[in-house]
């Protein structure tokens, strides 16, 4: 998939798109899977990682919406990807079968690594 037809894709003015195409457009890499997958797994899976982030304390965007779509979406979905320049926000797309369309859009921020520990010997 070419980047401009990502961006054309992000247009779609919720927070965690305009962040993901803001990302794309400031350099970030991406990705977009061939094949597709069931989103009512993906909503199972996703709903399982909703929990845990929330446990956690991880910072999300869209991750309740998301699972909400694909709970209700009842057509095959493609999977993408795009990791921000700096590695610290990861935004896995949905998108339906032809990649015509954003089905949803989630975002997850990395844990930084802290400073190395002294060695305990």
């Amino acid at each position: 998939m070419e980047r401009k037809q990502l961006e054309g894709l992000l247009g779609g003015g919720d927070d965690t798109s305009s962040a993901a195409l803001a990302a794309l457009r400031a350099g970030a890499s991406y990705v977009v899977w061939d094949g597709t997958t069931s989103p009512k797994s993906l909503a199972t899976v996703y709903g399982r990682r909703l929990r845990h982030t929330l446990r956690r304390g991880i910072e999300t965007s869209g991750l309740a919406q998301a699972v909400q779509r694909l709970d209700l979406y009842g057509r095959p979905v493609r999977l993408g990807q795009i990791r921000t320049a700096d590695g610290s926000w990861i935004f896995m797309l949905f998108l339906n079968e032809d990649s015509s369309m954003l089905v949803a859009c989630t975002g997850v921020r990395q844990t930084q690594p802290g400073p190395p520990r002294p060695d305990t010997c």
